[in-house]
């Protein structure tokens, strides 16, 4: 297992606006699976057309006696079935002194459970022509599987035995707090910019704790992680009643609800302790640090802006300015750097580069990072961040912006919803149904986006893209090019 974050992010960069979905994290390469052609996206809105009929997914939803969260989509596009399990425990909510436990606990997860032995789990899944993943996130730890659909009965038997009872042994934590700390080395240490800046940026620019601590894991608390503290957070936090079991593809609703009702009703839940305070202060003032890497050959910058809070109408706003600033060749930001000035090659970002816009239940930042000439000074290349902002702020955005930026972000959804191993519809169904308790929530986006008016992006430009909302690390390189 290998949560390879350094090539997440890369994905997470490359899908950015409504993506960054399927991540791969931790598990063996995945194989292929038993796909069709996926139908052709719904027509894409003009600035001038009219709004769209709206794209209805299947959802259906229903909470277990014991606490289980189960969302049912049916889609007979292709012959698989994907099943999907979200955890409501990550890096917010380990505890102290244990960083990085919540991905360390991650790897135990595919070391065995009550029926199936060490690895047993990926071979049942890979034998049958299917692929699976896991990874840690802020808000969650997920894992899922994509099959032939005539599997599907299968994987929620194995999904659910790992409920049920995981194998906790002192061979397989010694043996997995190994391989996380050669993750650590081989992701981070060794790599060139290796934690810059999905690791740095967040340290840097949070106060809360849980918000700024290195969630990959300082090597002393990776090897502190004892047994006691393994048995306790799978009986707390991988019980049923802090979890959601999503199920996409082609499938039978009422013969997979049977299925569901007989392989997870009897696990018992596990009372949850409160939610961590995770909460973050208004920022007043920018900040600036510096980083020395003995590995890298270029300069590099990244900036953060706190996000507005989940859910509000800046925050839809704020993803928005994502798309204008920053998201594709023709954003502000590219023109302005790469193209007009060649300042560098690309720049990067988007809104949680660990997921996406929407996978998240807490405090966030709008990031963006960039390898520069090293004839380029970091402080020109804020002044063309800051340039940039203030066009969007003395100019205003009129409503064909807004309707461009809309289109974008419909083109990225219907991409993500139409793919054949519906990951990406399952991700954000478990996420609704986490965070909100209401999964169907991925119908109305973009009713939201569509409330989005020039006043409403002018409020969120002068409140959140001030430089005193803002944290920038630059990066000086110590090697030899």
């Amino acid at each position: 297992m290998a949560m390879n974050l350094p090539s997440l992010l890369h994905r997470a960069r490359r899908w950015a606006p409504m993506a960054a979905l399927a991540l791969g994290a931790c598990a063996a390469k995945p194989t292929a699976v038993v796909t069709a052609p996926a139908p052709p996206p719904a027509p894409l809105m003009t600035a001038a057309a009219p709004a769209a009929p709206a794209f209805q997914i299947p959802v259906e939803y229903y909470i277990l006696p014991n606490g289980l969260r189960v969302v049912l989509s049916p889609d007979h596009t292709a012959p698989t079935a994907t099943v999907a399990a979200y955890y409501r425990v990550g890096f917010r909510t380990e505890p102290r002194n244990r960083t990085g436990f919540a991905h360390l606990f991650e790897h135990l997860m595919f070391q065995g459970s009550q029926n199936l032995g060490k690895a047993e789990f990926i071979q049942l899944i890979q034998k049958n022509g299917g692929a699976l993943n896991g990874s840690t996130r802020f808000d969650f730890t997920n894992y899922f599987e994509v099959v032939p659909s005539n599997k599907l009965e299968t994987i929620l038997w194995a999904e659910a035995d790992r409920m049920r009872g995981l194998a906790i042994t002192q061979a397989n934590l010694t043996n997995q707090q190994g391989v996380v700390k050669s993750e650590v080395r081989v992701n981070v240490l060794n790599q060139p910019y290796g934690g810059f800046p999905w690791i740095a940026m967040p340290m840097k620019a949070n106060k809360n704790w849980s918000n700024a601590h290195n969630f990959y894991g300082d090597m002393s608390d990776l090897d502190a992680a004892n047994l006691a503290d393994v048995k306790a957070f799978f009986k707390t936090y991988y019980a049923p009643n802090n979890a959601v079991l999503a199920v996409v593809g082609d499938f039978d609703p009422t013969e997979a609800r049977a299925w569901v009702e007989k392989y997870y009703a009897a696990i018992p839940g596990a009372p949850q302790p409160p939610q961590p305070d995770i909460s973050e202060p208004r920022q007043e003032q920018e900040q600036r640090f510096a980083q020395d890497d003995k590995l890298a050959t270029k300069p590099a910058l990244a900036f953060g802006y706190h996000m507005p809070e989940r859910n509000t109408p800046e925050y839809y706003a704020m993803i928005m300015l994502d798309q204008i600033l920053l998201q594709g060749n023709d954003s502000r930001l590219y023109q302005a750097l790469v193209q007009q000035r060649g300042y560098a090659a690309s720049v990067s970002g988007g809104i949680n580069y660990l997921g996406n816009q929407f996978n998240y239940n807490g405090p966030m930042l709008w990031m963006g990072d960039l390898v520069h000439d090293p004839g380029v000074p970091a402080d020109s290349v804020v002044h063309v961040l800051d340039r940039e902002v203030a066009r969007l702020n003395s100019q205003g955005i009129d409503q064909a912006t807004l309707d461009l930026a809309l289109v974008k972000i419909r083109s990225a959804f219907y991409d993500q919803m139409s793919g054949s191993d519906n990951f990406g519809r399952a991700d954000l169904l478990a996420a609704f149904a986490l965070f909100d308790n209401d999964p169907a929530r991925i119908n109305r986006l973009e009713a939201e986006f569509r409330k989005v008016t020039p006043e409403v992006m002018r409020r969120t430009i002068r409140e959140y893209l001030r430089p005193g909302n803002r944290t920038i690390i630059t990066v000086n390189p110590l090697a030899k090019g």
